[in-house]
């Protein structure tokens, strides 16, 4: 019997086994790179505890140098996942993390607001091709029916690198608040944690294959395996007329999964690049107390994660899903901002909101996946992404214009939970008809 015959004939525990192999062989060293690709994307918000008043920037001026970043994203995430597909995803992420790598630990060198600016601006564009690169690269080992939980997996980083990150930026900004070595905490930050970026690029060349075709280490059986789940996947999605990139500028689905993810975000980028902030405004002003409890938010948002990955799987449902998840973000900022004076319940706010915001990430891209064609994949993927990282240019920057006006982030919080109701109401009706 030949191998591709074998591979048809393969039973589901033959084939979980074979996709468990791959999984444990890409996810965790995948996972690790996104982990610092968030980090390095969102410490800011911690850096603002002690650089705004080292620096003297006000909070538009931060505001402002956090978004910037998304721009040079945007102009750059389409390009750069096309690419990847003409390098390979082994050189490209290589050298996407080693140049963001060095350009995030150069935030450090800041004294104006112009070097801020500009620094943050370059680094987005460096990494501007790395997420939709890696769910493209992800949607060419793992069939549709098995993306929930991978991405689920892989997107679990972000609320990973909030628990994580979050009491260990505290921690540097305590430890390091005498300036030791002629740099204060906030610069150490910005050292310690953009380095890792840098050696882990350099692994990236090594350790990842380009495609499933010339990974070495899967067997014939395996990769046939593969094989043949990759083609009954492509000959279940839907067709398009072209694949060109025009084509994909001129597609209104696109357009229309493009501003769900915009919504999504909004509250994401709210929540990442505040909620230290906003813990410390609930009466708190210890930087390792701020970041242990803006560690419990992430904590509970990585176990939900998971979950709603893995049921969404088992039940082959995206639809609800999705929607639920982002109906909880919008919930829960709404009651952060109506419990502020009660830190308990505020605290339960931004942990329902985290949640919801974050789980509504990995439950949304399965479904363009699953509904783009291979040649549509590259670009579209990229100019969805490119669209929702918009909302990283916009929340922050009028969180903090808001905050400067007002002296209060509660009416831009309103207004991000309204576009998060407004998101679902979108999702619900894109995904009408989706079938898993």
């Amino acid at each position: 019997m030949s191998q591709s015959a074998a591979a048809l004939l393969a039973t589901p525990d033959e084939k979980n086994t074979v996709y468990k192999r791959i999984t444990l062989r890409l996810i965790p060293f995948i996972f690790i790179c996104y982990l610092f690709n968030y980090l390095d994307r969102v410490n800011v918000g911690f850096a603002k505890l002690q650089m705004l008043d080292a620096l003297k920037f006000s909070e538009t001026v931060y505001g402002l140098g956090a978004g910037i970043f998304f721009i040079g994203y945007v102009l750059c995430g389409v390009p750069s996942n096309l690419a990847l597909t003409r390098f390979g995803p082994r050189r490209w992420i290589a050298l996407m993390m080693i140049t963001w790598g060095t350009l995030s630990t150069c935030l450090l060198f800041v004294t104006t607001p112009t070097e801020f600016y500009t620094l943050r601006l370059f680094t987005g564009a460096a990494e501007a091709g790395f997420f939709p690169g890696v769910v493209l690269y992800l949607s060419q080992w793992f069939p549709t029916f098995r993306r929930g939980r991978i991405m689920a997996l892989f997107m679990s980083a972000i609320p990973v690198s909030g628990l994580l990150g979050s009491p260990f930026s505290g921690w540097i900004l305590n430890h390091f608040a005498a300036g030791q070595g002629g740099l204060a905490g906030w610069q150490w930050m910005f050292l310690l944690q953009g380095i890792p970026t840098v050696i882990l690029g350099a692994l990236a060349f090594f350790l990842l294959s380009d495609t499933f075709a010339n990974a070495k280490w899967l067997t014939d059986q395996e990769r046939a395996v593969l094989t043949a789940d990759h083609a009954e996947d492509l000959a279940n999605k839907p067709k398009t007329t072209t694949d060109s990139l025009l084509a994909v500028f001129k597609n209104p689905v696109i357009w229309a999964f493009g501003l769900v993810y915009f919504c999504i975000q909004s509250g994401v980028y709210a929540i990442n690049f505040w909620l230290p902030s906003i813990i410390k405004s609930l009466g708190f002003s210890d930087n390792l107390v701020i970041g242990w409890l803006s560690a419990i938010p992430y904590l509970l948002a990585a176990v939900f994660m998971l979950l709603v990955g893995r049921s969404a799987d088992l039940h082959k449902e995206r639809r609800w899903h999705l929607v639920v998840p982002m109906l909880m973000g919008a919930v829960g900022l709404l009651i952060a901002v109506n419990f502020a004076a009660t830190p308990a319940i505020a605290i339960l706010g931004l942990s329902i909101a985290t949640m919801g915001a974050l789980t509504g990430l990995p439950m949304f891209w399965p479904v363009p996946t699953a509904m783009l064609s291979a040649g549509a994949a590259a670009g579209g993927l990229a100019l969805i992404n490119s669209m929702g990282q918009m909302a990283g240019f916009l929340s922050p920057y009028l969180v903090g214009w808001v905050k400067d006006a007002t002296g209060s982030t509660d009416a831009a919080l309103y207004l991000l939970a309204a576009v998060i109701v407004g998101g679902s109401l979108l999702a619900l009706r894109m995904t009408r008809t989706l079938r898993a």
